[in-house]
Parts: C-alpha cells; sequence; structure tokens
C-alpha cells in the first residue's frame, strides 16, 4: 500500500510563510505528477499547484509568485513553500500523487490533509 504523509501546516499571521511537506512510502515503480490541493470550509477542493517527475511546476493564478512547489525525486517527496500568506489562503492542504505501482499500473492517492490557518 501506498501512504502519503503531510507536515508543515499550521497558524500563521499574513505576510508569513509555511512550508508543507508530503513524502510518499510504500512499494511502488515510480511517481509522475505530484500536487498540492487546499479545501476551505463550504468550498469545492481546488488545485495549487501541481509538479511533473521532470519538475515543471503549474500553479494556480491566486498563488502564483508567493507558492513554490519542488520535488526530491530521491526522497519521494513534494514540497510547497507559501510566501505571502493571506487570510484566503486559509484552508486544508491535501497533498496528490500520481503513483505508478507497476509498469502497466497507475493510481491516485491522497495525504490525509494538514490545517493552513491565516489570521489577519
Amino acid at each position: 500500500q501506498v501512504q502519503l504523509v503531510e507536515s508543515g501546516g499550521g497558524l500563521v499571521q499574513a505576510g508569513g510563510s509555511l512550508r508543507l511537506s508530503c513524502a510518499a512510502s510504500g512499494r511502488f515503480f515510480s511517481i509522475n505528477a505530484m500536487g498540492w490541493y487546499r479545501q476551505a470550509p463550504g468550498k469545492q477542493r481546488e488545485l495549487v499547484a501541481t509538479i511533473t517527475s521532470g519538475g515543471s511546476p503549474n500553479y494556480a493564478g491566486s498563488v502564483k509568485g508567493r507558492f513554490t512547489i519542488s520535488r526530491d525525486n530521491a526522497k519521494n517527496t513534494v514540497y510547497l513553500q507559501m510566501n505571502s500568506l493571506k487570510p484566503e489562503d486559509t484552508a486544508v492542504y491535501s497533498c496528490h500523487a500520481e503513483v505508478r505501482r507497476t509498469l502497466l499500473v497507475t493510481t491516485d492517492y491522497w495525504g490525509q490533509g494538514t490545517q493552513v490557518t491565516v489570521s489577519s
């Protein structure tokens, strides 16, 4: 079984920074895209940022220029550096990974979510 374990959430004042980490563990062949999504109370889950296995990032317009996604393939870990945080960034942030369990089988996995709260 594959698990994604997140860390790094918390409470921060507006303008502050946080860094989220998500490590994949278990038996698998490789990991394709990884990414971060968030869901605020009463809203649908939305994409924050994704990154390909080759390191190409993609960002939601609302976080571009403030957040940076990166990954360490040797550690099967994806990071999200969040700077200039705003109260509207408050949400549960969840990690996603497209895991190639075998050469022929690819499965989506999600982390349990970590709360990020930005106070004004």
